[in-house]
This record gives C-alpha cells, structure tokens and sequence, in this order.
C-alpha cells in the first residue's frame, strides 16, 4: 500500500484496493493492473514515465502490467482537457508512433514481465452493433458532467459526436482486459471512471483507480510539455539529459526524486536531511541525474556525463565532440577564418568579435590575438562555453 501510494494523487476507492491486494495476496493471484497511452506523438519524455514508474514500482512486487497501446483510441483523439476537437491522427501516423512507444516504455519497465496489447484487438470487432450497445451504457446528462464538454458547451465552442466515444472506448479496455486498477495522469480521471462503470455494466468487478500528477518540467511552473520547450526527452544523449536535470531548481528536485527516482522514501527523506545540516543540494541534484540518465542510458553513459559536465563548467574540453577536417591551401589559417569554415561563427567579421571578447579557446587556451594562425595538425576550438569542433588541419 505504500509503493502504491507515494507520490500519488488519488486512490480510488482505497478500501477497494486494500481488499484487492489482501485477496491477491491469499490466492498468490498477480493482480491485473493497466496503463493505456495514445501514440500521438513518436518519442516520451519523462513526464510521461511518471505513471510508468508506479507500474514498475507494483510489478517489482509481483504484480501483472499491462501497457496497453490506443491504436484504435487514437483514430478518435481523447478530448481530456481539450477546449476544442483534437484532429484525430491517420493510421499510418498511429504505426509509426505505435512502433517506437513500447521500445521507449521498455527503459522503465521490465519487457520480460510486461503485457503488451494494442486496443484494436476488441475495439475493430465491436462493430456497429457493438458500438450501439455500448453507447446505451452511458447517458448524455452523464457525459455533459464532464468538465471539459460543460465548459466548451457553455461556451458555445463545437463538440463532436464522436469525442463522447473516446472515454466508453477505453472504459471497454478496462472491461476487455479485466483490469484490477488502472493508472493514468490526473487529467484522466474522468476515463477512468467510465472503467468502473462499464465494468459494473458487464458484470464484472471494478477496477480501482490511481491517479498520478502531470510532472513540472524544467521551468518548475508548466507541466512538462514538447510545446512548452520544458521537457527532457527520454531518447535525449547522456549529456543534454544530465546537463538539463542539473539545470533544476532546488525544490523542484524533491518532487523529481519522489515521482521520478527508485529511491526509497526513507533515503529521499536522508538525503533531505542532509540538504538540511548544510550538504550542498547541487551534490544531490547530481545523484538524480546520474540515476535518470543511466535507466535511459547506462552507468557507464552517465559517468562520462557527469565528467563532460564539470569538464564544461571549469571550461575544459568534453570528451565526445564533433570532428572535422579542412584542407590548408595556403599555409597556416587565421583563427577567424578558421572559426567561419569551421561553422563556429558566420563571418570573419563575427570571428574577430569573439576574439576579442576572449570568447575563442584552442586546446583549452583562450585566444587574445586576432593575428594568430594554425598550421598542419589537430586542434580543439571552443568558442563560449558549449560549442566545440576538434578540427585536423592538412
């Protein structure tokens, strides 16, 4: 009940669940818990992995996931929070986001132990009489309760038919799956009430129901979001992902650490009280980044990013940076005409500029001389903090 539970906003009903969990305990039963995402966009960040990690977190106990993938769901487009219709998305755009969502949702879970289904399975072969006999579940005065369809109705704004099928759609999932709880962000509540109820209607047990809440991005305000610019991406490199949880405040770190990190409670609770009797929070925010980059990375990844890191801030060179040859046709190089074909800066003029603000370093030393030139060999440029070009001049 406590892994269920941390950092959690809601659970319902709870008595439910601990009725569940003792019944499942007794039989030695993996109770059947269900997490559903629409492929709507091709790459995860980590504000989606939130809800991924309390599936892990119960299926380390021994629990059956489910990752369920909305293919069918997504030809609707879920009007959660929506104040006009989604454009629903075409097929050939659900496979190929379809294709890459799983091996992302694999970096959290454990694949071995994970039930994959996509919901076309049962939803295709409803058929028109099957859609007909569902829709009867659920009454309008029901639908229009819902806060986003109230809103956009008293507003005037356009409601279509066929949004109020999205939340029957993936309430019949939970029927379908015979799910004991299902998960979802705190924007989904509504459908995954319309769960309980259909499985009421079908006879079967209802599901419980958590809700976990959308994750602040980068700027400690906005939920995190692509649109917003907030986001870390899970498919990021080791060293932008590093660098970027690095970037967050000190108090957003805390919710991190309960949403986003294995920890346990009692060590997030240590390391608090260590901020607290003076620990620099910089050294725990490190810990958190090198434990998000390595379950998308490796240990290995995120050492080396944790090293690139100091290595820029003390203005040293990073390990990993792009390589490029130019040909010397007339002797040695000016270092602004190198820095213009090196695409480090788009003139000569603009070269001389950095110059002089002593913005230009080679091979770490900063460049005072507008006057100095290169010959033959291989040579690291660095023009402010985080641009950087190991150039072999020939």
């Amino acid at each position: 009940m406590a892994v269920t539970l941390r950092g959690c906003e809601e659970l319902i009903p709870e008595p439910d669940w601990l009725q569940k969990l003792a019944r499942s305990e007794a039989s030695k039963t993996p109770l059947r818990i269900k997490l559903g995402l629409d492929p709507t966009a091709p790459d995860i960040h980590i504000g989606h992995t939130v809800v991924l990690n309390k599936m892990r977190q119960l299926q380390d106990l021994g629990h059956q996931v489910i990752f369920l993938i909305g293919d069918f769901t997504s030809l609707i487009g879920d009007p959660s929070g929506r104040n006009s219709t989604r454009p629903p998305l075409t097929p050939e755009q659900i496979k190929a986001n379809a294709e890459t969502y799983y091996k992302q949702a694999s970096l959290v879970l454990d694949p071995d132990k994970t039930e994959i289904r996509y919901n076309s399975e049962w939803c295709m072969p409803l058929g028109s009489m099957g859609m007909i006999q569902l829709a009867a579940k659920y009454t309008v005065a029901r639908m229009m309760e819902r806060n986003d369809f109230h809103d956009r109705f008293k507003s005037g704004s356009p409601i279509s038919v066929h949004e109020f099928l999205y939340p029957l759609m993936q309430g019949y999932d939970s029927v379908a799956l015979k799910s004991d709880l299902e998960l979802g962000g705190t924007d989904q509540k509504f459908n995954l009430l319309m769960g309980r109820h259909l499985q009421a209607e079908y006879g079967q047990e209802p599901q419980c129901i958590l809700t976990m809440p959308l994750l602040e991005g980068l700027d400690g305000v906005e939920k995190m979001s692509k649109s917003k610019n907030n986001y870390i991406g899970i498919t990021e490199d080791a060293n932008t992902m590093f660098a970027k949880v690095l970037s967050i405040s000190d108090e957003l770190m805390w919710r991190w650490y309960t949403l986003l990190s294995f920890r346990s409670l009692a060590e997030i609770e240590a390391l608090k009280a260590d901020v607290g009797a003076g620990r620099n929070p910089k050294e725990v925010k490190v810990l958190l980044a090198k434990e998000i980059t390595a379950r998308f990375h490796s240990p290995a990844a995120a050492e080396a990013a944790e090293q690139d890191f100091i290595n820029r801030s003390r203005g040293g060179i990073p390990q990993d940076i792009e390589e490029q040859s130019i040909a010397l046709t007339e002797g040695p190089i000016g270092i602004a005409a190198l820095l213009k074909q090196a695409g480090l800066a788009a003139s000569i003029g603009e070269g001389n500029r950095l110059i002089d603000g002593a913005g230009v370093r080679v091979d770490g030393g900063v460049v005072n001389d507008r006057g100095t030139r290169l010959s033959a060999g291989t040579y690291v440029l660095q023009v402010g903090k985080r641009k950087f070009k190991r150039l072999t001049l020939a």
